[in-house]
């Protein structure tokens, strides 16, 4: 029976991987296009998902300055917005932002360190923040796009007739599953196959090069932070039905950080391959381990992982040999 119980924690694991896989896709994406770790994901992830919930619910945008500017009281506009829809609009939103990023951070940061580009994306950070409260208010909000939730009565039918114990596993996290495989599908035969893709891993080399042979910098920095945005929206879905929309989202960031160090900053497959091993790993530890010294293992199992990985192999299992010549 410990057996069952171990394997049931283990499919949890795997769709706990695939969360935490969605959040660092994100980074993977910036980084082969800026070689900068983009900091921001993870706010990005909250202000899409902040977004989504004001289009779906009618909001008006500024709420709060607006009735202290004007002495008026406007909550929002009396109108729904359908799932879809919104999800659409709020895309548009994220490219509107990427080509704002781009015009008003990026362009002026050309030829740059990349210690500079990260220090901008922290800033940009706080910024998005900021914005998403002032724009939507600060308070939890619950978001619902129709994505099925609760215990999969099909699985846990499935695994009782054939196991003889029934497993529990959220569709929820079925659907993450799903949504992450295609979405990887999608990145990967965009990066290797289209003359996109080529340029984008050119300019992650060098800018000055890519420039000199005619790749638009400009073209190529929105269409990667638009891209971005919209697997930041991705993941503010899935983290934001299963939490709730609230600052803490913003700090999935820092539990994408073992994943990208597991499985390179520069591979998308190695994103969710860091994640699995993530997501199962510390779920297996806090089962077995976890009783023997307190509980809580999962809390610091994956950075523990992550720096043993960093000690023995720095660019991770998927990334790129790192060469130093002297």
């Amino acid at each position: 029976m410990e057996f069952l119980y171990a394997s049931e924690v283990l499919v949890n694991g795997l769709m706990a991987g695939v969360m935490y896989s969605l959040v660092a896709l994100g980074f993977v994406l910036i980084y082969k296009a800026s070689g900068v770790f983009n900091y921001a994901q993870g706010v990005m992830a909250l202000f899409a998902a902040m977004t989504l919930v004001g289009i779906m619910e009618g909001r008006v945008p500024f709420a709060h300055m607006i009735n202290a500017a004007f002495g008026v009281h406007v909550e929002n506009f009396g109108w729904t917005v359908p799932g879809l829809l919104a999800i659409a609009l709020t895309a548009l939103v994220m490219v509107g932002l990427a080509i704002a990023i781009e015009k008003l951070v990026l362009k002026h940061l050309v030829g740059q360190e990349p210690i500079i580009l990260f220090m901008a994306t922290i800033g940009l950070a706080w910024f998005l923040e900021g914005l998403g409260d002032v724009m939507w208010g600060a308070d939890v909000k619950v978001l619902d796009v129709g994505l099925p939730q609760g215990i999969s009565e099909t699985v846990e039918t499935v695994t009782n007739n054939w196991l003889g114990y029934g497993f529990f596993i959220d569709r929820l996290d079925i659907w993450a599953a799903v949504i992450a495989a295609v979405l990887v599908a999608a990145l990967v035969g965009f990066s290797q196959y289209t003359k996109q893709g080529r340029a984008m891993r050119a300019v992650a080399d060098d800018h000055q090069a890519a420039l000199s042979v005619g790749i638009s910098l400009q073209f190529i920095w929105i269409m990667v932070w638009s891209i971005a945005g919209f697997v930041a929206l991705v993941a503010g879905i899935m983290w934001g039905t299963k939490s709730g929309v609230q600052f803490s989202l913003s700090l999935i960031a820092l539990k994408a950080l073992p994943v990208l160090m597991l499985g390179g900053f520069t591979s998308i497959p190695g994103a969710i391959v860091g994640g699995l091993i993530i997501g199962v790993g510390e779920k297996l530890f806090e089962f077995f381990v976890g009783p023997m010294v307190g509980g809580a293992t999962e809390n610091w199992f994956a950075y523990v992982l992550a720096l043993i990985f960093l000690v023995f192999r720095p660019q991770g299992l998927f990334g790129e040999r790192i060469i130093e010549r002297v």
